[in-house]
C-alpha cells in the first residue's frame, strides 16, 4: 500500500473508531484502519454491555449527554435488532440514600428527554413480590425502567464489517509506529504512515487526515505525531466487573445504589451467571496489562450482599474482566464524576494534514460520535485531492450482497462526492430483520435449522442475525456443520470467523466473537487451537495472557 493515499487512516480499533470507519466509508471516502490488536481486543469488549442514557448522569446535570444517548438507544435498537435487546432493570430504594422523590424526577426526565417509542416507561415497584424475592428484607419499594444489553464485542465487529464491505480497508494486528508529512504534486501535503505487523512486516501508506481514536494510548499514538496543540490528556480510568453463578431468575437486572454514591449493574449473563459492575479507579500503567484488584472483588461482593440474601464472596467469582475508559479529564475530584461525554480535537497547521484526536465517549454514542468526527474532518479534506474515490467505494456495499445497497448510489455518484450522513437509519450486518422484528424473526430460524438445540439457535441469531445464513446455509444436520468443538460452537462458524470476521486466535473466537469461553474445557480450547493453527497458521493457537488469567 505504499503508493496508495486514503482520505482517513484511522489508528484503533474500538468502537469510536470502527465507527467512524463505518460512517466515512460508506459516504464514499477512502478508508484505512490499523488496530495493534484484535478488534475491540480493549476498552470495548470490558464494558458492562448495555446501550442506555445514564440514569446517574442526570445528577451531574448532563442533560445534553443523557438527551443524545436516549435518542442513539432508539436509533441502535432499529439498526441491530437483532444484536440489541429491550431489558427492564430493578431500582431498590435504600432509605437514607438517594430520596424516593429524587429517584421519580429523574425516571420522568430519563423517560421523556430522548423520545422514547420502543421501551415502556418507568414505574413504581413494591419489592416484596415473588419476582424480587432475591432481594433481602428491609427492601420494600422500588422502581422499574427500561434499557437495552448490547454484545459490545459483536457491535464493534459488526461496524468493522461493515465498514469493509463498503470499501474500507481493515488491518488488524498492526500497530501504528510513526508518521511524517510528505508534500506532493501542487504543494499538497499528506501523512506518510509507518506500521508494523504483529508478524514485524512493515505497512507503509500516506493519508489526508489521521484520526487517533486509539482508546487508553490515545496520548501515546499523539507523541508519535509532529503536531504541536493544547495540553488535554486523556484520564485514565479502571472499570472491573465480576461473573457469579446466578443471583436470581427472571431477565431483569438490578441498578444498586451505594453509600458512596456510585450504583452498580446485577444483569443476567450468558443464562447461567450474573454480571456484576462496575468499578471506578484511577489508573496508571501500561493499559495491555490491566486486571481487576483484590479491593475492587470487595467492594463489588459487598454491593451484592448489601442487596440479595444469598451471600458472594471472593471464591464465588467464576470470571473478571477490567478495561481502562479513556475519559475526557475534566478535573473532576471524583472519579466517578469525571464526564463520559466524549471529546473532539482537531489539530491543523501550516506544518501539516488534519489529525483528529477522540477522548471520552460511551458505547451508546459512539454513531453519534463518528458523525461529528466526520463533520469536523470532511471541510478539511482538499476536494482535489479526494476526487474519484466517492466512485471507488460506491458498489462495494452493492458487490457485497447487503439489501440496503449502501447509502451512495455508484450510477448516480460524481467524482468527489461525499454522502450525507447516514448510519441512523442503515442496518448493521444481519440487523436486516423483516420488520425488525426479531421474535418472528427467530421463530423462522428455527423452523429452517430445527436440528439446532434451542439455545444454540438463539446464539446464533442474536449474534449474527441474517448472516447465520453464511455459514449454516442449507445445512440439515448437525454433521453438515463438521466439527463439533462444544457449547454448540462448529467448525463452519469457526471458518466463518476466521474468513469474514478477522479471528485469528482462540481468544478471537471465544471470548470475543461469542463468550463461549465460559463452557469449553481446556481439551476443547486445545482442539480449536489446533485447527485454527492449520486454517490459519501458528499464530491462531496462541492465548493473550491478561484475557487467559481471569479465566474460570
Amino acid at each position: 500500500m505504499a503508493d496508495e493515499c486514503v482520505d482517513l487512516l484511522i489508528i484503533g480499533g474500538g468502537i469510536n473508531g470502527v465507527g467512524i470507519a463505518r460512517d466515512a466509508a460508506g459516504r464514499g471516502l477512502k478508508v484505512a484502519l490499523v488496530e495493534q490488536a484484535d478488534l475491540a481486543a480493549a476498552t470495548s469488549s470490558a464494558s458492562t454491555k448495555l446501550i442506555h442514557g445514564g440514569l446517574r448522569y442526570l445528577e451531574f446535570f448532563e442533560f445534553r449527554l443523557v438527551r443524545e444517548a436516549l435518542i442513539e438507544r432508539e436509533c441502535l435498537l432499529a439498526i441491530a435488532p437483532h444484536l440489541i435487546r429491550p431489558m427492564q432493570f430493578i431500582l431498590p430504594h435504600v432509605p437514607g440514600l438517594r430520596p424516593r422523590w429524587q429517584i421519580r424526577l429523574g425516571l420522568f426526565l430519563y423517560d421523556h428527554l430522548g423520545g422514547r417509542k420502543r421501551l415502556p416507561a418507568s414505574r413504581a415497584v413494591r419489592i416484596g413480590a415473588d419476582r424480587y424475592a432475591p432481594l433481602r428484607a428491609g427492601l420494600e419499594h422500588g422502581f422499574a425502567y427500561a434499557d437495552c444489553r448490547v454484545d459490545d464485542s459483536r457491535l464493534v465487529v459488526l461496524n468493522a464489517l461493515d465498514a469493509a464491505e463498503r470499501g474500507a480497508a481493515i488491518h488488524t494486528r498492526t500497530r501504528f509506529m510513526s508518521a511524517t508529512v510528505q508534500t506532493g504534486d501542487a504543494g499538497r501535503r499528506c501523512w506518510q504512515v509507518l506500521c508494523e505487523t504483529a508478524h514485524g512486516a512493515q505497512l507503509q501508506l500516506r493519508a489526508r487526515a489521521i484520526v487517533n481514536a486509539a482508546g487508553p494510548w490515545v496520548d501515546r499514538v499523539e507523541q508519535c505525531l509532529p503536531i504541536a496543540r493544547d495540553q488535554v490528556t486523556a484520564r485514565l480510568v479502571k472499570g472491573s466487573h465480576i461473573l457469579l453463578p446466578r443471583l436470581f431468575a427472571g431477565d431483569h437486572a438490578f441498578m444498586l445504589q451505594n453509600p458512596d454514591g456510585r450504583i452498580v449493574f446485577a444483569i443476567p449473563y450468558e443464562h447461567e451467571f450474573t454480571l456484576v459492575g462496575t468499578t471506578d479507579v484511577p489508573f496508571q500503567g501500561d493499559p495491555a496489562d490491566v486486571r481487576i484488584g483484590t479491593e475492587e472483588i470487595e467492594y463489588l461482593c459487598t454491593t451484592v450482599n448489601r442487596y440479595f440474601r444469598h451471600a458472594a464472596a471472593p471464591k464465588d467469582v467464576r470470571w473478571s474482566y477490567a478495561g481502562v475508559r479513556p475519559l475526557s479529564d475534566d478535573e473532576a475530584a471524583n472519579v466517578s464524576k469525571v464526564t463520559r461525554d466524549y471529546r473532539l480535537e482537531l489539530t491543523e497547521a501550516d506544518s501539516h494534514p488534519p489529525v483528529l484526536l477522540v477522548y471520552g465517549g460511551k458505547i451508546t454514542t459512539y454513531r453519534r460520535l463518528a458523525e461529528a468526527a466526520l463533520a469536523r474532518l470532511i471541510p478539511r479534506l482538499d476536494p482535489a485531492a479526494r476526487a474519484g474515490h466517492a466512485r471507488h467505494n460506491a458498489p462495494a456495499a452493492v458487490s457485497a450482497g447487503r439489501r440496503d445497497g449502501g447509502p451512495i448510489d455508484a450510477s448516480t455518484c460524481r467524482s468527489g462526492d461525499i454522502g450525507p450522513a447516514w448510519t441512523a437509519t442503515a442496518a448493521l450486518p444481519g440487523g436486516d430483520l423483516p420488520d425488525g422484528d426479531f421474535a418472528a424473526f427467530l421463530s423462522a430460524f428455527q423452523q429452517r435449522w430445527p436440528f439446532l438445540p434451542t439455545g444454540v439457535a438463539h446464539r446464533l441469531a442474536h449474534a449474527y442475525g441474517t448472516r447465520a445464513e453464511i455459514f449454516l446455509g442449507r445445512a440439515r444436520s448437525p454433521a453438515e456443520l463438521g466439527e463439533s468443538f462444544g457449547a454448540g460452537l462448529t467448525r463452519a462458524e469457526v471458518d466463518y470467523l476466521i474468513a469474514h470476521e478477522w479471528a485469528r486466535t482462540t481468544d478471537d473466537v471465544l471470548w470475543r466473537r461469542s463468550k463461549l469461553g465460559l463452557y469449553l474445557s481446556p481439551r476443547q480450547v486445545e482442539r480449536l487451537a489446533e485447527v485454527m493453527a492449520a486454517a490459519h497458521g501458528p499464530a491462531a493457537a496462541s492465548h493473550a495472557a491478561t484475557e487467559s488469567s481471569a479465566k474460570p
